[in-house]
């Protein structure tokens, strides 16, 4: 662990450090997956790979450079203009300050101020005053004026830093396109010879989603950029096209991206508009075109996210924004998405995909078991709410309630369940089906009637629902007429509950005994009356002889009730061969419940067949 956290500090240390490669190397392997595309396809029309890099190269960058000529000329334009927008500014919140009242403190406060300032200029007059007084005229000695070289250099110096970056930008990208199939098996050799197809799934993956991400992120940024530049020039905001080239880049800045570029307008709007019509509109236009873009076209574009989770984008704003500056802001968003899909498919970076990633940490079975484990059912309830929109009852016991039941089980045999997390889990699941119960109407999820012309079994279907229907109009003043009986533990009681459940969704009036049902103490005052059928249940792998003895106790109980054996092990069941007087069903709630349909249709034929011996 030391280790780990050693190594990912020392290669913060070096990315922090060594910025001024690491970001131009950073920027050229983003930009060369949103160009790859279009030298592929330059390359598929017969077009040598070096002329087609080049080709690319240069539109994209000549883009880029047109894109940041207009924003320095638009902001040039604006800066020359701004001092004359400034008494606008100061009327309107001089206004504001009255609508807010002037003789409160705020304006209090400003009176004072006021005051204080000029006291100050007052007596800082009368100090300079006093002091050209005392004080003999200086001797101003002036340099003589600079030489041509001089001045270029100052003009020149401020630039070196982008211009440098910039050419190493380009440089990089070409490089990469140039050299994207090297590059690719370079990398394939280094995760090693007897990993190819790992290493060919990264990178295919890497390839394709990120190129896809990223281009239409630039697309879908620049119609918004585009959307916003139009819309403030119809309003009348200076400078459109630059704000419009703003909320492009700082729409690639997460959740708010958007509402930072809109300051500044909405700043010159309240400036330039001799009312607050202007700063309305604009607010009003920002607001419209991110709901549109953030909440219908940007999930049918590209889905609802980019593949990381919420608190993943905020952190990994702030981590490469502290490493990086501003740079690291708009790229942060594709940094992390590259290191989930490296997570993805190298084990030993599998922690960021699970850290990073929006793929849910634990699968609906463990987070019931986890659920059952802290005694929370309401979280339980929910995801079962959730799953019960867009499929059945019977589907969600069977993959996911039981399953969760199976891991229980699983940490029960290697130990590290105690008896008061197995009565945690046992209540859990008490209070989850009370409350599936509670909101889900009896036989809702019965299932249809088949259909007589495509189902060859459609008329034993139809039997068994007749039945089953028979059944019920018999026993239906006692709710003892199946008695669902834990095998040996909490653990069993908890499926004895949800198949209990399912009997009486089913319109079955069925029971749910304790744990302790079949022990020797309760056992002689162990009620089966109005009981047509006993159904033991089982989460582990009992022996066979444990199973006999159940089977044959609930036979001196009642001779005429029929037993069934729900088996729900993860492994098949085979201890059911050596049983005798019994019929066992295994692997999932629907198989009991249809094991229980069958041998409750099987004592009302046996039965109905006696009678008529009888009767002849």
């Amino acid at each position: 662990m030391l280790t780990n956290m050693a190594v990912a500090a020392l290669i913060i240390a070096a990315l922090y450090f060594g910025r001024e490669i690491f970001v131009p190397l950073a920027l050229a392997v983003l930009l060369s997956f949103v160009l790859a595309p279009f030298v592929i396809r330059l390359h598929s029309w017969r077009i040598p790979r070096t002329a087609s890099v080049l080709l690319v190269v240069f539109f994209g960058f000549s883009i880029i450079f047109s894109l940041g000529g207009l924003m320095v000329s638009q902001a040039t334009r604006l800066a020359a203009k701004l001092p004359g927008y400034q008494e606008t500014l100061s009327d309107k919140v001089e206004s504001l300050r009255g609508l807010m009242g002037g003789s409160g403190t705020l304006g209090q406060a400003s009176t004072v101020l006021k005051k204080l300032e000029t006291e100050l200029e007052e007596g800082n007059a009368a100090g300079q005053t006093a002091r050209q007084k005392a004080v003999p005229i200086p001797v101003e000695i002036q340099q003589p004026d600079p030489g041509a070289l001089t001045t270029l250099g100052k003009i020149i110096e401020p630039l070196l830093s982008p211009l440098t970056t910039t050419g190493v930008v380009v440089i990089f990208v070409a490089f990469i396109l140039l050299q994207r199939e090297d590059l690719r098996n370079r990398l394939v050799r280094l995760a090693g010879s007897g990993d190819i197809q790992r290493t060919t799934a990264a990178l295919d993956d890497a390839g394709k989603r990120l190129s896809k991400l990223f281009l239409t992120q630039i697309i879908f940024n620049a119609v918004f950029g585009l959307a916003i530049g139009i819309g403030l020039e119809f309003i009348g905001v200076p400078s459109a096209p630059l704000w419009g080239l703003m909320a492009m880049i700082l729409r690639f800045v997460p959740y708010i991206g958007a509402l930072i570029s809109a300051i500044f307008p909405l700043i010159l709007a309240a400036a330039v508009g001799s009312g607050w019509e202007m700063l309305l509109l604009t607010a009003l236009l920002f607001v419209f075109l991110e709901l549109l873009a953030g909440q219908v076209i940007e999930p049918l574009v590209y889905g609802h996210s980019s593949g990381l989770s919420p608190v993943a984008v905020i952190l990994s704003a702030s981590f490469w924004t502290w490493l990086w500056g501003p740079v690291g802001l708009v790229i942060a968003t594709p940094l992390t998405v590259c290191l989930v899909v490296v997570g993805r498919h190298v084990e030993r970076l599998k922690f960021l995909d699970i850290l990073l990633g929006n793929r849910p940490p634990l699968t609906p079975p463990q987070l019931v078991y986890q659920r059952m484990l802290a005694g929370d059912p309401f979280e339980a309830a929910e995801q079962a709410h959730d799953f019960l929109r867009g499929s059945s009852l019977e589907d969600y016991c069977d993959t996911i309630l039981l399953e969760g039941l199976r891991l229980a089980e699983a940490d029960r045999r290697l130990g590290h369940l105690d008896e008061e997390r197995l009565d945690r889990i046992a209540s859990t699941v008490e209070e989850l089906v009370a409350d599936l119960e509670a909101h889900h109407e009896i036989g809702a999820t019965d299932p249809p009637p088949p259909d007589m012309s495509s189902n060859p079994g459609a008329a034993i279907a139809i039997e068994q629902a007749r039945v089953q229907r028979q059944l019920i109009e018999e026993k239906s003043g006692s709710p003892r007429s199946v008695l669902c009986i834990p095998g040996s533990g909490k653990l069993d009681e908890a499926a004895a509950m949800v198949l209990a459940y399912l009997l009486r969704h089913r319109e079955i009036g069925a029971l749910a005994e304790e744990a302790d049902a079949l022990s020797i103490s309760k056992f002689f005052s162990f009620d089966m009356t109005d009981t047509s059928l006993a159904c033991v249940c089982y989460l582990g792998q009992p022996s066979t002889t444990k199973i006999q003895d159940a089977v044959r106790r609930l036979n001196k109980k009642n001779a005429d009730a029929r037993i069934v054996l729900a088996l729900f092990g993860s492994e098949p069941a085979t201890p059911s061969k050596g049983v005798v007087g019994a019929t066992a069903s295994g692997g999932s709630f629907g198989a009991a419940l249809e094991a229980i349909i069958q041998a409750t249709s099987e004592q009302r034929r046996n039965a109905t067949t006696s009678s008529k011996d009888i009767a002849s």
